[in-house]
């Protein structure tokens, strides 16, 4: 009996459609886990009038940015919850061994005075600005349309997570070497809720806070506020406390710009993938961005003279010509354009 010895094509994971090769784990974890997205009658089996189904249709398919096909974005990192952890895992351990090594040195004991006060009216208040990025970033992945979005505003929320563990661990570390006060809630709340170099910042998050539609949340987030935040603090703020002799903070906030690098380089990749799928969608971003640039770059704007009030100050001039040029490279990149910026 003759036998065939045609060669059968292999099929490869049907989901992806005729890519004619094998999918990459990144892909194979990561396509079309927003089964809901774009299903009619709604997006989720429940009755159409139920309350998450109209939160969805009207706040992700009702945004004003949209494009055919949100599947095909990337990640640039392409990471999954398990290459996350691995990449994750070597910065902690980093982490971990700089702090061993400056609690076990005692160095804190010995910060001036002045720059402890530094301290305890710009560094204690952080924890409430950022537990707004972690919301709001994990917001804009429960809302996103496409689980590769998802995936990389969930892993950026985690980041904010971080940062504000080790901010707050640190703050106990000061409280015991300067007085418990500093560890103190009302501590961190009377600058926050009070004091006038706050105030602006304040209001900007409690704004972004109810800004619901998803793509103006990722814009205001990911395009205006988080990227003059992180120039305000893993640069200039590190870079104060460097001259002021606390090499710690220096260090520490320093190496959270591997994460604020992170963040940008999808932010930019995901506005490029936008802009090529339908130039259109720059309408969308530039009404946003009118709005929310302008108010992010006055927010951060308004903490720069609590720099002129350390032992070594910075110049507030210095520092928000800065984090203005930084921003603009940044927003740059992402192919738009800056408002209210001379840089």
């Amino acid at each position: 009996m003759a036998t065939d010895n045609r060669r059968v094509a292999r099929r490869t994971w049907s989901m992806l459609g005729d890519v004619k090769r094998k999918p990459s784990p990144y892909e194979v974890v990561t396509s079309k886990f927003h089964y809901h997205f774009r299903r009619e009658p709604a997006p989720f089996e429940l009755d159409p009038e139920t309350p998450i189904n109209k939160w969805y249709l009207r706040y992700r398919e009702g945004s004003a940015l949209q494009v055919a096909d949100w599947e095909r974005f990337r990640d640039p990192y392409k990471l999954t919850y398990t290459e996350y952890i691995k990449t994750q895992k070597g910065r902690e351990t980093y982490v971990d061994g700089l702090i061993d090594q400056y609690e076990a040195s005692g160095t804190v004991a010995h910060l001036e005075p002045g720059w402890v006060d530094t301290l305890k009216s710009f560094y204690v208040p952080l924890r409430f600005p950022l537990h707004v990025l972690q919301m709001v970033g994990m917001y804009v992945g429960q809302m996103a349309p496409s689980s590769f979005i998802t995936n990389c505003a969930h892993f950026q929320a985690a980041d904010e997570m971080r940062r504000i563990q080790r901010i707050a661990y640190w703050n106990r570390v000061l409280a015991n070497a300067h007085g418990d006060e500093l560890a103190q809630t009302d501590t961190a709340r009377r600058p926050w809720e009070s004091a006038p170099e706050w105030q602006p910042l304040r209001r900007l998050l409690e704004e972004l806070l109810i800004a619901y539609d998803w793509g103006e949340a990722f814009t205001a987030l990911n395009l205006a506020v988080k990227p003059a935040i992180d120039a305000l603090l893993n640069w200039e703020f590190a870079a104060l406390a460097q001259v002021n002799g606390d090499q710690f903070i220096a260090q520490l906030f320093s190496e959270f710009t591997n994460d604020s690098k992170r963040s940008q380089e999808w932010t930019q990749a995901l506005v490029h993938y936008m802009l090529e799928c339908d130039s259109k969608t720059h309408i969308a971003l530039d009404g946003w961005l009118a709005r929310w640039q302008p108010a992010a770059l006055a927010a951060v704007d308004a903490l720069a003279p609590l720099f002129g009030t350390a032992p070594s100050p910075l110049s507030e001039q210095l520092v928000s010509d800065s984090i203005a040029k930084r921003y603009t490279d940044f927003i740059h990149g992402a192919g738009l354009s800056v408002r209210g910026v001379n840089a």
